[in-house]
């Protein structure tokens, strides 16, 4: 039997006759019950009602019960052995140790980070600007030649990018430090808090990494807008620096100007040359045609072969009339009847030869072996090269105004939105977000830690 029941470990021991080894309550090694239990058939044999073949209190046995049954109280002996009761925790050895190490992993340090902060860091005030670059949107000389100043304008969120990267610089520090001395503004209190100062003896990289932990800059690309805190242990000290910062970016502009002007009137005279040379060339070509076909103008030459042609064609047809005439009033061998003919055929030849003049290529133009619409289409080829190059030329030519009009004035500035602050009250270090940030991290550490070890200790 895999249980038992109280009243069966009771009848046990007491049918035996000897007291438990182990008494209630007091931890012991495992105990060994004894229990007897009747056989088959005669557990509830007092309380059960006779069946067919069991005969009643004054009934005799039946065929089925066997004589002197009653006599054999034979016993069957079942061993249970039964678990120690769990005893009381008490502290151990490694108890003690995760205690101790939860005292000097977290509650050490975060007691010497708040004796820090309060009694011996010294206190930095901060000062606050903030500016964007703008460019000038007056109208000037290049509205009035058709909107080309638009081919030299820049992005002005190309120019805030640019100063964002600048004010992070090693540059911007080195020429801050040469006219304030940073070293000597953030080292002063090295001797009593040296966590938030500068050691004096510090190189120009050292210097820069500071400068990233004094400085604080954000920046808004979607509308190109620069805000910046700066830290100092003296109010005056961050105003100085705040405003050191905002000449040097206006410093950093100008620069951007002066180079824009100098590209863009190098590239207006560049392009200007080129289209001047190109309209040269144009009309050197065009020169040599004319001198080599002897044309002035094929325009003009055509419309004068028209006259020509139409000409013929009105002698054409009087000498026609003339001699429909004479073939009335006069014989056939009529000396005037066989000149008008003579005439007509003279004039139909000429007009032949004018209209292969222009459509074939077997009659020679000018000087040269050339056909007529080969010089028509060399001369239109010409025109058409000119004309572009004159368009050329009118456009860098006003683009070389346009870049003269934005040189002799200032097209991006720094606009200053926020002029740097003086601060009245220190806010830093913010002693309460690093206690509390200090105490969680090693919180979570010290809770990393003794789970790797428990873990590693179950696997023994």
């Amino acid at each position: 039997m895999s249980e038992q029941t109280p009243n069966a470990a009771g009848s046990g021991a007491k049918g035996n006759g000897k007291k438990a080894q182990n008494k209630p309550g007091k931890p012991g090694p495992n105990r060994r019950l004894n229990l007897t239990a009747p056989k088959a058939g005669q557990a509830g044999q007092g309380k059960r009602k006779p069946g067919p073949n069991k005969p009643g209190p004054n009934k005799k046995p039946g065929p089925n019960r066997q004589p002197g049954h009653a006599n054999k109280n034979k016993q069957r002996r079942i061993e249970l052995h039964v678990r120690p009761i769990a005893v009381k925790a008490t502290m151990q050895l490694r108890h003690w140790g995760i205690a101790l190490s939860f005292v000097a992993f977290v509650l050490l340090p975060v007691l010497a980070t708040v004796i820090y902060l309060w009694a011996v860091a010294v206190d930095q005030y901060s000062s606050h600007t903030g500016f964007t670059v703008r460019t000038e949107e007056s109208g000037g000389a290049g509205d009035l030649l058709g909107g080309l100043a638009s081919f030299a304008a820049t992005s002005t969120h190309a120019d805030t990018d640019v100063l964002y990267e600048y004010i992070q610089s090693q540059e911007i520090v080195e020429k801050i430090d040469a006219r304030i001395d940073l070293r000597a503004l953030y080292s002063a209190h090295w001797d009593t808090d040296p966590v938030f100062s500068l050691w004096p003896d510090a190189s120009i990289e050292d210097l820069h990494w500071y400068w990233e932990r004094v400085v604080r800059i954000s920046y808004e690309g979607a509308n190109g807008l620069i805000a910046l805190e700066v830290l100092a242990f003296q109010p005056e000290e961050a105003l100085l620096v705040s405003r050191e910062i905002v000449a040097e970016s206006q410093a950093m502009i100008n620069t951007l100007n002066v180079t824009a002007r100098e590209d863009a009137m190098r590239y207006a005279e560049a392009d200007l040359e080129q289209a001047i040379q190109r309209i040269k060339d144009a009309r050197g070509a065009l020169t040599q045609f004319r001198t080599r076909t002897q044309i002035v103008d094929p325009q003009t030459d055509i419309e004068t072969r028209l006259g020509v042609l139409q000409n013929l064609q009105q002698q054409l047809a009087e000498a026609l009339v003339e001699a429909d005439i004479l073939e009335q009033t006069t014989k056939p061998n009529d000396p005037r009847l066989i000149q008008t003919h003579q005439k007509i055929t003279v004039i139909r030849s000429r007009i032949a030869h004018e209209r292969k003049t222009f459509a074939t290529a077997e009659n020679e133009v000018g000087s040269l072996d050339e056909d007529y619409p080969t010089l028509i289409a060399e001369y239109e080829s010409l025109t058409v090269d000119l004309e572009f190059a004159e368009e050329a030329y009118r456009a860098a030519l006003a683009a070389m105004d346009v870049a003269k009009s934005n040189a002799i004035r200032q097209s991006r500035y720094l606009a200053t939105y926020v002029n740097p602050t003086r601060s009245q009250s220190s806010e830093y270090p913010r002693r309460f977000v690093i206690s509390g940030l200090a105490g969680l991290l090693l919180l979570m550490l010290w809770g990393m830690g003794t789970l790797v070890f428990y873990s590693l200790r179950d696997r023994r």
